[in-house]
C-alpha cells in the first residue's frame, strides 16, 4: 500500500513538473522574434454587450502578454457601430439591470486600459446614429469625427489592423 501511495506521489510530482515546464514554454517568441515595440489599431464592432466586455478583457490580456514578453505595446482601440452604446455611462434602466455585470466590466476595462496607456477612440458617426450622447462616453476615451478615417490614419502611421467583430 505504501509503495502505491509513493508511486502516486511521484507521478503527481512528475506531472506537476511537466505541466509547469510546459506552461513556461508557452509564449509568442517566434512571432515576436526581434520585436521590441508593436503598433496596433483594433477595430471594435460588436452588437452584443457581453461580447464587448469579454473582448475588452482579452485585449487587456494581450497588452499584458506583450509587456511580459519584453515588447512595448502601442495600442489604439477604435469603437464603431452599435458597440458605442455599451460604452455609455447612461443606459436604459431595463437594459442596465439585465446587463449590469457586463456594463460594469466594460467600464472597469476602460479605466484599466487607459491606465496602461492604451488610446481609445469612439466614432462620432456611430454615437449619432445610435443616439448616444457624447457626454456619456467615459473621459478616458476620445471622440473622433469618423472611426474609418481614424483607422486609415493609424494604419498610414504604421499601426497594424486587428479587426474584432
Amino acid at each position: 500500500m505504501k509503495s502505491l501511495f509513493a508511486k502516486l506521489i511521484v507521478s503527481f510530482f512528475t506531472l506537476g513538473i511537466f505541466f509547469n515546464i510546459h506552461a513556461m514554454q508557452v509564449n509568442d517568441s517566434v512571432a515576436l522574434n526581434g520585436v521590441k515595440e508593436t503598433k496596433s489599431v483594433f477595430l471594435i464592432d460588436f452588437t452584443n454587450v457581453k461580447k464587448t466586455a469579454f473582448y475588452l478583457n482579452i485585449i487587456e490580456g494581450t497588452h499584458k502578454g506583450l509587456v511580459s514578453q519584453g515588447v512595448k505595446p502601442n495600442m489604439v482601440l477604435v469603437f464603431i457601430g452599435e458597440t458605442v452604446k455599451y460604452l455609455s455611462t447612461k443606459q436604459d434602466e431595463a437594459f442596465e439591470m439585465e446587463n449590469e455585470e457586463s456594463l460594469e466590466s466594460i467600464q472597469n476595462s476602460i479605466k484599466r486600459l487607459a491606465s496602461l496607456g492604451v488610446r481609445m477612440e469612439v466614432c462620432a458617426v456611430a454615437t449619432k446614429v445610435f443616439n448616444v450622447d457624447n457626454n456619456t462616453i467615459p473621459k478616458e476615451m476620445n471622440i473622433v469625427a469618423d472611426g474609418f478615417i481614424s483607422l486609415i490614419g493609424w494604419q498610414t502611421q504604421g499601426h497594424k489592423l486587428v479587426p474584432i467583430f
